[in-house]
């Protein structure tokens, strides 16, 4: 191991969204990108521990192209990837707050305070989602 590679705090989370996802409901996310960050991912799981099974949210970010991918697997295969973005809103090193709004038609995704985008819901009974992800270059300081 490098010392570059001991710089980089790779963070996993796994929690439960008791009863699943319902509208109204408001996942809160808050952390530091980590110094020299290539990647983290913020996955809504029908299945904690089978990994395989139904997602109705990947948010994935990628820092070598400042680009943020987000899909879901239905029966066992992904949808089209939605790749269009306002802007990059992470920077190595700072702090960031996300918040995943569930609504009835979409997930509604703010990041400090501001709408970054919508994803409209591709699994429709969405009290299957009931575990949440996050991986990757991010140090969590509360997840609520």
């Amino acid at each position: 191991m490098t010392e570059n590679d001991k710089r980089t705090k790779v963070e996993q989370y796994v929690g439960e969204t008791k009863g699943g996802l319902n509208p109204a409901m408001k996942i809160t996310i808050i952390g530091a990108i980590s110094s020299r960050p290539k990647s983290f991912a913020v996955t809504l799981l029908s299945d904690p521990v089978d990994i395989s099974k139904d997602v109705g949210l990947l948010f994935a970010v990628n820092f070598s192209d400042k680009s943020i991918t987000r899909n879901a697997r239905t029966a066992g295969k992904w949808g089209r990837e939605e790749k269009n973005i306002p802007y990059f809103p992470f920077t190595a090193g700072d702090t960031f707050k996300m918040e995943l709004l569930c609504e009835h038609q979409q997930m509604r995704v703010l990041i400090d305070g501001r709408q970054f985008c919508d994803f409209t819901h591709r699994i429709q009974t969405l009290s299957m989602i009931t575990s949440l992800h996050i991986s990757g270059d991010v140090i969590l300081t509360k997840v609520a």
